[in-house]
């Protein structure tokens, strides 16, 4: 296996034809390979054995020659093994064309390159992503379930083109891949950018980890499709993905070092691709393919099927899979035949992206705020098995509930391997008649959480045993109890170790304190070793910052980094860290909510419920429960431990005299080019107004960006008035605020 690699690259201007395909397209530099390799083979003979001996003899200009031209020989090398899988050469003498590049490129520093296959293996680790601004935003797609809806898209479409109802119209079906959305950047065909797709907008820098997927171009290819240079500047645009081989190798891996698993390939993929030392990635084997172009400086396509094959003649990848049809039966047949084989893939594709062909008709049809108009994604239905529960085991969360997962005969669900489910909770057994034992059919919710939908009764043999509530905490043995109309069961022993471990996570989590790179592993670990015990140990970690650095594998800079990211969370703020304490039935709106009203976290800790219960939105058990939770004395001790560690708990609003927002309530749905969610609703609080997370009678305005959804269909029924983010800018601007330029 090859554990370098790059992609083509074969200098400007070769004949790529797009009748004669894309394996023709590099027949040229296989002609110049072969002459190549001729000539040198007869300078092995003699020089070969001495190592350096040939690169010590070279000038620099010669070295130079040789350099760009082993790294077309080894481009061309690439292309034909990771994106046609049809190598040319043996592992050996490819190895012998990557060692003497590497030999060169040491003689030679001053003529490495950042598009040299030798750049692929990874760089230092960052402190953090920058952030990129995507050229031509990256719309989300609106979703078909059924093929009512896909049928309903095409006669949307052909109303709205003014066509008739039996018009035909030409159709690009492509697998909708379940990986990470990702823009990679050309100026003048070099790769300079390579970007997570964030919010649409504006997403990560992560380009020393695109660098290292194989199949990704550092250098374009241009032919003569449709024009002989590449673009001055063009993104393409693309899913990032692992394949289930690769999925189950990294899960085995982390397995045996004792790490937690990965969900889904999903998650891997998008983990891997967000690592901060970019050498992790290079050995996760990522893969892409390619579907399509946002900003293309001086280009024109006429149909989106042009632009596949013009990425394909680029030396992208570009699923084999992906189809043009006429009309909408042949799109419904696609589907069908997707829905049906996509078990014989070996990644993940969670249904099918249609897209009008036509380019022209796209560009009438527009988008709207959230979507375009000229496409949809198909969603198969979830994907179910069937397989026997073997035993239930019961985990504990961090307020002591008890959740039932089903331990099962391990069986394929979606391309993953399954052998646990979630039982939800004992009511959810009751009610299904759930039996150890028993044979059930399990889906992937979501194509994510594993679950227990039904027991296929035909298969009880009267083995069955019920499934029975367990008397005490399975990790620390104390009591468990059942809350009075409540579904779950309880541990009420708040030492629990489990209890404290999933407290302490919750602490770190990104909507609580946000703490990045103190994820379960590190709370899982810190807690064996006796280096936490509460939320407030963290702040002390610094004194155990020498047997952090001997314990962690990546060393001093990884525990600086954690170490800063605890510093900042201090900072973080009142409302942060009211959720963050993990009290019952205070959730993000809750906290928030609390927050506003006390300003302090003192004048929450005096507060009776009588006082709690007259704040809007906060009922009679949060209420209980808030009171409950700060006359613990526990809890008292670790707020104090907090506090002496410099945790700010007081909420910094710097009210204007006047409230040019007063009596007015703002609900903010979909994505915000100039603000986040959270500082746009911070903002309207700072001006007297009230913000909330759902609609009602009560919302003033409803400010609406791209990805809104449920939210603005409740704003239209109610006839809650509807405003954009310009609209929205306009009136923080009559209130004196001048916004941010982005």
């Amino acid at each position: 296996m090859r554990d370098n690699s790059c992609q083509l690259i074969v200098g400007w201007g070769e004949d790529v034809r797009e009748n004669r395909g894309t394996e023709s397209a590099y027949a040229g530099a296989h002609k110049i390979w072969r002459i190549a390799s001729g000539f040198y083979s007869l300078l092995a003979e003699g020089k070969n054995r001495s190592g350096a001996n040939r690169s010590l003899s070279m000038t620099r200009e010669q070295a130079a020659a040789r350099i760009e031209e082993l790294r077309r020989l080894i481009e061309y090398h690439n292309y034909r093994y990771y994106v046609l899988d049809q190598p040319e050469i043996s592992d050996e003498e490819y190895d012998r064309l990557f060692r003497e590049l590497v030999e060169l490129e040491q003689q030679f520093p001053e003529l490495i390159t950042p598009d040299s296959p030798t750049q692929r293996v990874g760089a230092p680790p960052l402190e953090a992503f920058p952030e990129h601004t995507h050229r031509e935003p990256m719309l989300s797609l609106d979703n078909a379930f059924s093929e009512e809806e896909l049928l309903e898209f095409d006669q949307r479409v052909k109303r709205f083109l003014d066509l008739p109802s039996d018009a035909e119209l030409e159709y690009t079906c492509e697998l909708k891949i379940d990986g990470l959305a990702v823009s990679l950047t050309y100026e003048n065909g070099m790769l300079t950018v390579g970007a997570t797709r964030g919010d649409g907008y504006r997403g990560e820098n992560v380009t020393p980890n695109i660098r290292t997927i194989r199949q990704v171009p550092l250098r374009l290819r241009a032919g003569e499709n449709l024009f002989h240079m590449p673009p001055a500047v063009v993104e393409v645009r693309g899913e990032v993905y692992l394949s289930y081989q690769e999925f189950e190798r990294i899960n085995r891996e982390r397995e045996a070092a004792g790490e937690p698993l990965f969900a889904n390939p999903r998650n891997a993929a998008a983990g891997s691709l967000r690592q901060l030392d970019s050498r992790i990635t290079a050995r996760r084997h990522l893969k892409i393919w390619v579907y399509g172009v946002g900003y293309c400086e001086g280009v024109e396509f006429r149909t989106h099927w042009e632009v596949l094959q013009q990425l394909k003649a680029w030396g992208f990848p570009v699923n084999p899979h992906s189809r043009l049809v006429k009309g909408i039966q042949a799109v419904l047949e696609f589907c069908r035949e997707w829905s049906r084989r996509r078990a014989e893939l070996d990644y993940a594709t969670d249904g099918v992206v249609i897209k009008v062909n036509e380019i022209a008709l796209q560009r009438k049809l527009g988008a709207t705020a959230r979507a375009p108009r000229w496409a949809i994604a198909y969603k198969y239905p979830a994907e179910q098995a069937t397989t026997r529960i073997i035993e239930v085991r019961w985990q504990v969360g961090r307020t002591g509930v008890l959740t039932p997962v089903a331990v099962m005969e391990p069986v394929p669900v979606g391309g993953v391997t399954v052998s646990r489910a979630t039982l939800h909770n004992i009511d959810y057994i009751r009610q299904k008649d759930i039996r150890l034992g028993d044979t059930v059919i399990i889906q992937r919710a979501g194509e994510v959480i594993p679950e227990v939908v039904a027991v296929v009764m035909e298969k009880r043999t009267g083995q069955e045993q019920p499934i029975e509530p367990p008397s005490t905490c399975p990790v620390c043995g104390a009591r468990v109890e059942r809350v009075e109309d409540e579904a779950a069961l309880r541990c009420i022993n708040l030492a629990c170790p489990a209890q404290i471990v999933e407290r302490i996570r919750h602490f770190t989590s990104r909507h609580a304190m946000n703490i990045e790179g103190v994820g379960e592993k590190w709370v899982q670990r810190l807690f064996e070793l006796g280096f936490i015990h509460d939320p407030a140990d963290l702040y002390y970690l610094h004194q155990h910052r020498g047997d952090l650095i001997m314990l962690e594998r990546s060393g001093e800079k990884l525990v600086s980094n954690i170490l800063n990211a605890i510093e900042k969370s201090k900072e973080a703020g009142l409302a942060r860290l009211i959720f963050a304490l993990g009290i019952r039935q205070v959730g993000e709106h809750a906290a928030r909510l609390l927050a506003e009203h006390f300003g302090s976290l003192d004048a929450l800790m005096n507060a009776t419920e009588e006082e709690l219960m007259q704040i809007p939105g906060i009922g009679p058990e949060t209420a209980h429960e808030v009171v409950e939770f700060f006359a613990r004395p526990e809890n008292r001790q670790v707020i104090e431990k907090l506090r002496a560690a410099g945790v700010k708990m007081e909420e910094k609003r710097e009210r204007p005299a006047a409230a040019p927002f007063a009596g007015m309530t703002f609900v903010f749905t979909g994505e915000l080019e100039h603000y986040t969610r959270e500082e746009a609703e911070e903002l309207v609080r700072s001006l007297g107004g009230r913000a909330t997370s759902s609609v009602s009678r009560a919302t003033t305005y409803v400010v609406a960006g791209p990805g809104a959804g449920s939210k603005l269909q409740r704003a239209i029924e109610l006839g809650i008035p509807i405003l954009n983010e310009e609209q929205f800018l306009q009136m923080l601007r009559e209130a004196g605020v001048s916004p941010p330029t982005k």
